[in-house]
């Protein structure tokens, strides 16, 4: 891979700007931020979903904190490469865009409730009765596959270079740079495999109707089936920033004290916990001679946040200096932050995560909530889907129409464009994917309250 192919600025539309003082790749990041998805992560939940403490994350402020550290990230690697001379002089400012708009976007195909929701999307499609209507409709194996292992961030692509429709049906119409350097994963469907070495592998990047978009891609930026080397820097951002924030999200809700925190922390005695806690203090001692006795838990957690976004980030940088020739080889299947010294450090907090944070009774109990939202829902939609009119309105004198009628107009009008277009895929394809479509824009609450308008508030 060489870095001019890799920041190739052009679109799969080519539009012009007379007298733009911006980079195509800070225009990228400019119409994402104005785009109806982004604005839609308002009311999608981080960790707790319908959370109504103003001081605890949505999704949408999880990827602006994942933009500034992704951006940051890439602007000392870019310093790096520029004293190398790996890359030009203005490149590094490409780097740093393309960095800053992956972080924004990476999670835009989420369905309501988060995770909980994929596994929903993934457990409709896995009753036997949907199963069996999947592979009788659809002969290709890794079009069976995109349902039965659905994945937000095959979604993401799809909403970004397909479903947001501005002008054509070329989604928001970001360079080639910027959507390769979103491939987190490369798989298909069908390839994925979640025991894979290599970590790019693990899920599925793409469902078979972006498959021609991606080949374009590959052709433009000569990445191959290989990670963008943005993408692990974007990676590590996300990792580095829910590991922290979740934690501090927690004691903000009081889910557990600081004094549990540091407890965990401490017994765990590694030198980046060291490194994290101690930066912590200076950030609390203010230049003062000793931390005031009376900082609050919110302000303790908010600077260990801010220590340890900054361990992480430094140790994350160093793996990718000595893995940059292998990355820029196509051959680098880990990942930085689970390799770099602050690993240690990196599994506490998901420990602390995975056992404290994930499983309160009021995250269990709404995301138990948003499975059977979910399942509902798509029990109605998909009988409007199976019999929505490839040209024209829905007929609502029946009850699938009705159901049909209730699709957002964007999504029936890309359903029925790619229909008449007559691609390879079958129309059934379409059909299924109407449905998640339609499920994955929606928000938590507007998910919650239509679910209680069609079953009468049960």
């Amino acid at each position: 891979m060489n870095w001019t192919n890799l920041l190739n600025a052009k679109r799969r539309r080519q539009t012009t700007s007379p007298g733009d003082h911006r980079i195509e790749f800070e225009r990228d990041f400019d119409r994402s931020v104005f785009s109806t998805p982004v604005k839609r992560l308002q009311d999608k939940a981080q960790v707790f979903p319908l959370e109504q403490h103003d001081a605890v994350r949505t999704r949408l402020t999880h990827s602006l904190e994942v933009s500034s550290v992704a951006r940051g990230l890439a602007t000392r690697s870019a310093k790096w490469l520029l004293e190398r001379g790996e890359i030009a002089a203005g490149q590094d400012r490409s780097i740093e865009a393309i960095a800053a708009t992956c972080g924004l976007i990476h999670d835009l195909g989420n369905p309501p409730f988060g995770h909980a929701g994929e596994d929903a999307i993934r457990a409709w499609f896995m009753r036997e009765d949907t199963e069996k209507l999947l592979r009788k409709s659809l002969k290709n194996e890794q079009q069976i596959q995109d349902f039965l292992k659905f994945e937000g961030n095959a979604q993401s692509l799809r909403l970004v270079a397909t479903l947001q429709v501005l002008a054509d049906y070329s989604g928001l119409n970001l360079t080639f740079g910027t959507l390769s350097a979103l491939g987190k994963y490369v798989a298909s469907s069908d390839r994925a495999d979640g025991e894979a070495a290599n970590r790019a592998f693990r899920k599925p990047g793409y469902f078979a109707s972006e498959a021609d978009i991606v080949q374009q891609i590959r052709e433009a930026t000569g990445t191959g089936d290989a990670r963008h080397p943005i993408c692990y820097l974007v990676e590590a951002a996300d990792d580095i920033v829910y590991l922290a924030a979740d934690v501090e999200d927690a004691v903000k809700k009081g889910v557990f004290s600081w004094r549990d925190v540091n407890d965990a922390l401490t017994n765990a005695d590694t030198d980046s916990v060291r490194s994290a806690l101690e930066f912590q203090v200076r950030i609390l001692k203010a230049g003062r001679p000793e931390m005031p006795s009376d900082v609050d838990d919110d302000i303790k957690a908010s600077a260990f946040r801010t220590a340890a976004i900054s361990v992480m980030v430094e140790a994350a940088f160093k793996v990718f200096q000595s893995r940059y020739d292998a990355i820029m080889q196509g051959q680098y299947e880990g990942a930085l932050l689970p390799e770099s010294d602050a690993a240690d450090l990196a599994k506490c907090l998901r420990k602390l995560g995975v056992t404290r944070v994930y499983p309160t009774r009021s995250t269990l109990t709404l995301e138990l909530m948003g499975r059977k939202v979910i399942g509902d829902l798509m029990d109605i939609f998909w009988e409007g889907a199976a019999t929505l009119p490839s040209l024209g309105e829905p007929k609502t004198s029946a009850f699938a129409g009705k159901a049909a009628a209730l699709f957002s107009a964007n999504y029936r009008r890309v359903f029925q464009h790619f229909v008449a277009e007559k691609t390879s895929l079958p129309e059934e394809y379409h059909r299924f994917q109407l449905v998640t479509d339609y499920i994955c824009g929606m928000t938590d609450s507007f998910a919650k309250r239509l679910h209680a308008e069609l079953f009468n508030g049960r």
